[in-house]
């Protein structure tokens, strides 16, 4: 069951020196077990939501609260996946994941074993102690999946995370990531330029505008659980995909 009232997104918007609006009035109601994905153009504020809901950045006006705290700063039981991995290439691949935990104070017996389980669950349990060097693009993107995980985060937030991928290994962590929802019950919002990806990863799509950016329209996405690659091609997926498209360039799907 879907916990209703996870997170809310008040009337936020945020301008930049020189009166560049990025946002503008954004309002939404995250439940908790869900994946959002937030689809939009390149320059129409994705990024700086996901930044605002991290607290590394705040609005302008507006504010943003997860389970009832306001959220004015960095905080600690969030995890964050981008593009980049970003491993510490003196670290295995163990060390890594435990990172988040070793800077907060916390690395015992019980992150160990927790790190260990997300390896395995990832498939490179055989691959704790090798350096970030040895691994490929998808390895080194799943050590960074089980790093934002280890500290078993209420928010997951995703940026792009797949994008530098090619196609068949995007796929591939696509799978693994429905996986790790299904474990964990994780909450993520996820920001995409792909409308393929959003309309497989996601429960919900907030389709945005170019700047200021704001949600021009939401996709409630009712494929059927656990997902399969088949689904990707049926007629359900490209309705939903035309939708999106349709959102994108200012048309009625």
């Amino acid at each position: 069951m879907a916990e209703q009232h996870f997170g809310r997104i008040e009337g936020v918007s945020k301008t930049y020196g020189g009166g560049i609006v990025a946002l503008s009035r954004v309002d939404y109601d995250l439940a908790g077990g869900e994946l959002v994905a937030l689809l939009g153009p390149s320059g129409c504020g994705k990024t700086t939501l996901l930044r605002m809901m991290a607290g590394l950045t705040r609005p302008t006006e507006g504010r943003i609260s997860i389970r009832g705290r306001v959220i004015d700063g960095p905080q600690p039981d969030f995890g964050f996946a981008f593009q980049t991995p970003n491993l510490l290439p003196w670290r295995s691949v163990l060390d890594n994941v435990l990172f988040p935990v070793e800077i907060a104070g916390r690395l015992d017996t019980r992150a160990r074993d927790r790190a260990m389980e997300l390896l395995h669950v990832v498939g490179l349990e055989g691959f704790a102690r090798a350096r970030p060097h040895q691994l490929s693009g998808g390895m080194k993107q799943r050590v960074s999946l089980c790093r934002a995980l280890v500290h078993a985060p209420s928010l997951l937030l995703m940026d792009e995370p797949f994008g530098a991928l090619d196609e068949l290994t995007r796929m591939e962590m696509h799978d693994l990531l429905h996986a790790i929802r299904q474990s964990t019950g994780a909450t993520i919002m996820f920001v995409t330029h792909s409308i393929a990806e959003a309309v497989y990863l996601a429960d919900e799509i907030l389709v945005m505008g170019p700047r200021p950016g704001r949600v021009v329209e939401r996709i409630r996405v009712d494929l059927p659980y656990p997902r399969q690659a088949a689904q990707r091609y049926d007629a359900q997926a490209r309705n939903y995909e035309r939708r999106a498209g349709a959102a994108l360039w200012g048309m009625h799907a």
